[in-house]
């Protein structure tokens, strides 16, 4: 973290200070309820300690996309979050205007602003530089209020929207804890991992995955690959193995030839490297049934990883000591295609090896099985911890590093 600021480089102590979260939730479709407050509790310590050093914190945040369902004001949000802070949170139905302009001046020391939808701006999800985002009215009418900009929206760290890059090249900026933490933790699976280190990749795509694979084994990153789910089933067929005409057209819906060529030549150089199942798990007249590699093809939809390809990768995961999961191994959401994700999660749980996990899908595995507090850290980023993880820059961190080139600032 130290080409970019943080709030140790800082001084926020009474100053008026514009915290960007991601608290874009789940929400109930039919009552619009929020279902999960996992992500308002990540961003706790942030604004616990801005609380604490009597700073005012003007909280901007988005919810859905215009269009979209789930696109809501945040008035819910702020009640939601007064509850988690346990403290006075106020809430005002405007983002610039007169109304907001007046309640961020009015602000005491140690209170906290939350400001309605930044998403409700036409122009805030267009992709720009931050030299052209400050120049919207959205920043102009903000940043002459603010002294301090903190970013602490990880999971939005991939996206160059005016609210998460605007105020950059007009206010002090710097990371907030839980961008700090997210960033610090990964930095050091991908550049300095303890060694040996597994990743496993499962879930239901694997385009961008092969990107991930071939990096990580590049780089020395990663010293196996085990695969299981989708990227497991398209990897085998890229290999010539006939998975049954039901699957291979899971497969086309979203990768053709020309992938699978390059995945056959990725396995090609990587071949002791990379982990592929030896047997999975299909239905059969409601029940679960494990069929072989050399049982294929299968008219039956391959859902799970089977037990001798299950204990084959406790065997690798037991001499790791640092292990990455991104993807459930199965279609976990039927109780008869948790068994590999159920396994293959605890057994890591119970690990002494650092573990990572990443990817909504797989944070909801892992919570089902209440395992979340035997993981050593549970990135709240989707697309951002996948670009993260590809080696692409991120415009949120980018945005900080010219930050903090721009604007030296003193240690508190």
């Amino acid at each position: 973290m130290m080409e970019v600021n943080t709030l140790d480089d800082i001084s926020v102590t009474k100053k008026t200070v514009f915290l960007r979260v991601d608290f874009n939730m789940p929400l109930d479709k039919k009552t619009l309820e929020i279902l999960d407050t996992t992500r308002m509790k990540r961003v706790l310590p942030t604004i616990k300690e801005l609380v604490s050093k009597k700073a005012k914190t003007v909280i901007i945040a988005h919810q859905g996309r215009k269009g979209s369902w789930d696109f809501t004001s945040l008035k819910q949000h702020a009640t939601v979050f007064e509850t988690l802070l346990n403290s006075k949170v106020n809430f005002v139905e405007d983002i610039y205007g007169n109304q907001a302009q007046q309640a961020i001046k009015d602000l005491k020391p140690g209170e906290v602003l939350f400001l309605d939808n930044v998403r409700k701006l036409e122009y805030e999800t267009e992709k720009k530089p931050a030299s052209e985002h400050a120049k919207t009215s959205f920043i102009q009418h903000l940043a002459p209020l603010g002294d301090v900009f903190v970013n602490d929206a990880f999971a939005a760290a991939h996206r160059s929207q005016c609210s998460l890059i605007g105020f950059t090249p007009l206010l002090p900026s710097c990371a907030g804890r839980l961008m700090e933490e997210e960033v610090t933790t990964l930095s050091r699976v991908m550049q300095n991992p303890e060694k040996p280190c597994v990743f496993l990749f499962g879930g239901a795509k694997y385009s961008d995955i092969m990107i991930t694979i071939e990096r990580v084994l590049q780089n020395n990153t990663a010293d196996q690959i085990l695969l299981t789910g989708l990227p497991a089933n398209a990897f085998l067929h890229a290999q010539g193995y006939n998975l049954g005409s039901g699957n291979k057209k899971a497969l086309l819906e979203e990768g053709n030839e020309a992938l699978f060529s390059q995945i056959k030549t990725l396995m090609e150089n990587y071949d002791d490297a990379i982990v592929l199942p030896t047997d999975f798990g299909i239905e059969q007249n409601g029940e679960r049934k494990e069929v072989s590699l050399e049982d294929l093809p299968t008219d039956q939809a391959l859902f799970d990883i089977g037990s001798e390809t299950i204990e084959g990768y406790k065997k690798i995961l037991k001499q790791a000591k640092t292990i990455f999961l991104s993807g459930p191994c199965g279609v976990f959401e039927q109780d008869i295609f948790m068994k590999g994700t159920k396994e293959i999660f605890t057994y890591v749980s119970e690990s002494d090896a650092f573990s990572i996990v990443g990817g909504g899908h797989t944070v909801a595995a892992v919570k089902q099985l209440n395992l979340q507090d035997h993981i050593s850290h549970i990135s709240t980023g989707g697309g951002s911890l996948e670009k993260f993880m590809m080696g692409e820059k991120l415009p949120v961190l980018e945005a900080l590093k010219q930050a903090k080139i721009n604007q030296p600032i003193a240690t508190e």
